[in-house]
């Protein structure tokens, strides 16, 4: 195999640090083991966040999240722990981790884990009009 999990997460220099803008990735294959059984836990990751000077690369961040596939963790402490590592690497003005294990049990559990860079804020969100979809269509 030409590639193994790792924990190292890389990045690269924020091209546009003047603006925030909104980055936003889905995990949809994410796997650890429960801690108590040994049973694999699968769930979507969804990470959104803000950058500040650095952004996180993705193959990168795909080998570390691969290397929890052989690790037991309970559902709180792994979201935390990667928005605790995703936060050391990047050092960002805002990101927040949603974590949605699918059922185990018949129980659903989503975890959500936020970071904000002391003193930012957010700028008001603008509220649009919406066009309706081929708007410019007629017919």
């Amino acid at each position: 195999m030409t590639t193994q999990p790792n924990k190292t997460l890389e990045t690269f220099p924020n091209p546009n640090p003047g603006r925030d803008y909104h980055i936003h990735m889905e995990i949809p294959e994410f796997t650890c083991l429960c801690p108590k059984t040994g049973q694999p836990d699968f769930a979507t990751l969804i990470l959104d966040y803000i950058a500040d000077q650095q952004c996180v690369e993705l193959k990168s961040l795909k080998l570390y999240m691969w290397s929890f596939r052989e690790e037991g963790h309970f559902h709180e402490d792994v979201t935390n722990r990667i928005l605790d590592d995703l936060v050391a690497a990047t050092n960002p003005r805002f990101m927040r981790l949603t974590a949605k294990f699918y059922v185990r049990g018949g129980i659903f559990t989503n975890v959500v884990a936020e970071h904000r860079k002391a003193g930012w804020q957010p700028a008001p969100f603008v509220e649009l009009s919406q066009f309706s979809t081929q708007s410019n269509t007629r017919g």
